[in-house]
């Protein structure tokens, strides 16, 4: 089907009482209506699925407390502080078979890969961007953090 039929048809369509017309053509298939289809149905829609979402986030809201308590300690530690610039799981080390990029009592210098942050499948590297001696991890490996979390101390 050519763009002058298909021009035809909507032109048809506009000179007469025919709302809308579906013509199929061997495997091609062409639908004109003169009024867009009604968004009605998925406005419909989605507050039945918006009640089905709040007693989950209620659920979380728990969670979400319980992990604030954590945080507001690392707070009060002294040190230099190092922190996740994304949201992702946390590993100490490039493979479960590998040697970790630090070790408690380690030395850092700016730069250094201090751990691995996995985020979308991405496994990303996170550099040291201060210099110290590594005093304490915050998170155990595999955990999930979120954006400007606390990794670990330097002293």
């Amino acid at each position: 089907m050519d763009i002058k039929e298909i021009e035809k048809l909507v032109e048809l369509i506009d000179n007469s009482s025919i709302d809308e017309i579906e013509i199929t053509d061997g495997e091609e298939s062409l639908r004109i209506s003169r009024f867009p289809k009604e968004t009605q149905v998925f406005t419909g829609q989605m507050p039945m699925m918006q009640p089905q979402a709040a007693p989950q986030t209620n659920v979380q809201m728990p969670s979400v407390a319980t992990t604030s308590a954590p945080e507001a300690a690392p707070a009060e530690l002294s040190g230099k502080i190092v922190r996740s610039p994304m949201v992702g799981t946390f590993y100490r080390a490039a493979s479960p078979t590998s040697d970790p990029f630090t070790e408690i009592d380690a030395q850092v210098n700016v730069g250094d890969v201090v751990c691995i942050i996995e985020a979308m499948k991405m496994f990303n590297q996170i550099e040291a961007e201060v210099s110290g001696k590594v005093v304490k991890f915050l998170v155990e490996n595999g955990e999930p953090v979120e954006f400007d979390q606390p990794l670990m101390i330097l002293e």
